[in-house]
């Protein structure tokens, strides 16, 4: 069973990914491919002069990766609650996990379809977005939602830090105290 299955490999999917895995949290990243950013150019993402959205994409899973995600192509079904957190179904495969993040971006039927409450959109073109609170955590205990799909701006940044802002959230609460993952450059001998 994983700890933490999170929905979407786009910004706010990948970076969730990075920071639970890199906590040492069994974390299963499922990626449909559909994601936006595929289609962008970026020269707004800070501390990036530019990048294409495909290559974005690629280096953010590769980080998730990097530190123990464990990334699989799918799209998700459904998503069902068991005895011991949730039960979540692809075309072809069936996985078990205690928390699920919903990093769908600007595609909510998922969401709707396992009963997650959503609100209307407030971005140009956004019309529906998972209600959540500012944590991230949604109408159902165990699904959080982070990035476009939980109504943020759909700039990759932000989505980006959504993500990692849900998936601190996400360990902290597993943990039982606030968990902080501040790296420092190491010393030169």
């Amino acid at each position: 069973m994983y700890e933490v299955v999170i929905i979407g490999a786009g910004p706010a999917g990948a970076s969730a990914a990075l920071f639970t895995a890199k906590a040492g949290k069994k974390t299963l990243l499922i990626d449909s491919d559909q994601s936006m950013t595929k289609r962008a150019w970026l020269e707004n993402h800070y501390g990036i002069m530019e990048i294409t959205g495909p290559e974005l994409v690629e280096i953010g899973q590769k980080q998730a990766v990097k530190f123990g995600a464990e990334l699989v192509q799918g799209k998700v079904q459904n998503v069902a609650k068991t005895d011991e957190g949730f039960s979540i179904e692809t075309e072809g495969a069936q996985y078990a996990g205690k928390h699920v993040i919903v990093a769908t971006g600007v595609l909510t039927d998922l969401a709707q379809h396992i009963g997650l409450q959503t609100r209307e959109g407030t971005e140009p073109r956004i019309k529906t977005v998972i209600d959540t609170t500012p944590e991230g955590k949604t109408s159902m205990e165990g699904i959080w939602a982070a990035g476009t799909a939980a109504g943020v701006s759909v700039h990759t940044i932000i989505t980006a830090g959504d993500g990692a802002k849900v998936a601190i959230n996400v360990i902290s609460e597993i943990n039982g105290a606030r968990y902080v993952d501040h790296d420092v450059m190491k010393k030169e001998s």
